[in-house]
Order: C-alpha cells, then sequence, then structure tokens
C-alpha cells in the first residue's frame, strides 16, 4: 500500500511539474519599450540604472517574473496613474530584488531589500506612493541607497538636479 501511494504521489507530482512548464512555455512575452535612464542620488553620490517602464495594468502584472537575473546597473520602475499604497510580491520571479517605493517627488519613502524569490508574501509601501523601482537584491544597501535619498526621472519632473 505505501508503495502505490508513493507511485502516485510521485506520478501527480510529475504532473504538476509538467503543467507548471508547459504554462511557463506559452508565457507571451511583454515589449517594454526602449530603457531609460533613472538616477538616485544619495548621501551627495550619484547612482545611475537603465530601467524599463511598467506604465500599464498588463506591464505592471508582469513585472520582472520569469528572468533569471538582473544586471547591477538595470531595473524596473512601475509608474502608477494614480498616487496609491502599493503592494509587490515576488510570485514567478526568481531572483531577489530590492523594491524601492517612491513618493510623487522622487522621494524613496521606504525599501524592501532583496525580496525572496517566489515569495507571496506581498511588500507594501505603508504609504501613499507614485512608483515602485525594483533593483537587483543588494544593491540598495550596496550602494547606501535609504528612505528620503532622491529618485531622478522624467516621471517624477525632477530631471535636474539640486544645484
Amino acid at each position: 500500500m505505501k508503495k502505490l501511494l508513493r507511485s502516485l504521489f510521485v506520478l501527480s507530482s510529475v504532473s504538476v511539474l509538467s503543467f507548471a512548464a508547459a504554462q511557463d512555455a506559452t508565457i507571451e512575452p511583454v515589449d517594454f519599450g526602449a530603457p531609460e535612464a533613472l538616477s538616485i542620488e544619495s548621501d551627495g553620490t550619484t547612482h545611475n540604472f537603465s530601467v524599463e517602464i511598467a506604465d500599464n495594468d498588463e506591464e505592471q502584472a508582469r513585472g520582472l517574473m520569469y528572468r533569471d537575473s538582473l544586471a547591477a546597473d538595470k531595473g524596473m520602475l512601475f509608474e502608477f496613474a494614480e498616487p496609491k499604497v502599493a503592494t509587490i510580491w515576488m510570485k514567478n520571479t526568481g531572483i531577489p530584488l530590492d523594491i524601492i517605493f517612491v513618493r510623487s517627488n522622487g522621494k524613496i519613502l521606504k525599501i524592501e531589500h532583496s525580496a525572496t524569490p517566489y515569495s507571496l508574501r506581498s511588500a507594501s509601501s505603508e504609504g501613499t506612493v507614485a512608483a515602485v523601482v525594483e533593483l537587483a537584491g543588494g544593491r540598495a544597501l550596496e550602494l547606501g541607497i535609504l528612505p528620503g535619498d532622491m529618485v531622478r526621472h522624467e516621471f517624477f519632473g525632477n530631471t535636474q538636479s539640486a544645484e
């Protein structure tokens, strides 16, 4: 009986894995357009990134899912139509990410460091934000990026750095 149950378990596990693999094989690519320049000013230093833009529901739902790497100078900017309390999760995202919640004026409200790949736990901004920047996990700590630092991009209307 144990042998039969074990065989059934293995077969059902293989079926689930095969179904998941078949689903992944049919995932349609999303065109985020040409990457754009984004910078983060932190403690007198400017850190430059090239970010893909997710500015509609389809792009924001996909985000950085199904990626197996993210270069240290790359990322994604989620631009919301209206400021809101934002929540992000890591379902189908196989790389750790720093999730940076950004206010309408470009100031960083909160950072979720190295969010766990494939986690269904939501990370919340816990306040109203206009955007989220996702970077490779660990970059914010490595570069000393903190809440209160300034994200500069045309979306925030602040691409000219302060004199």
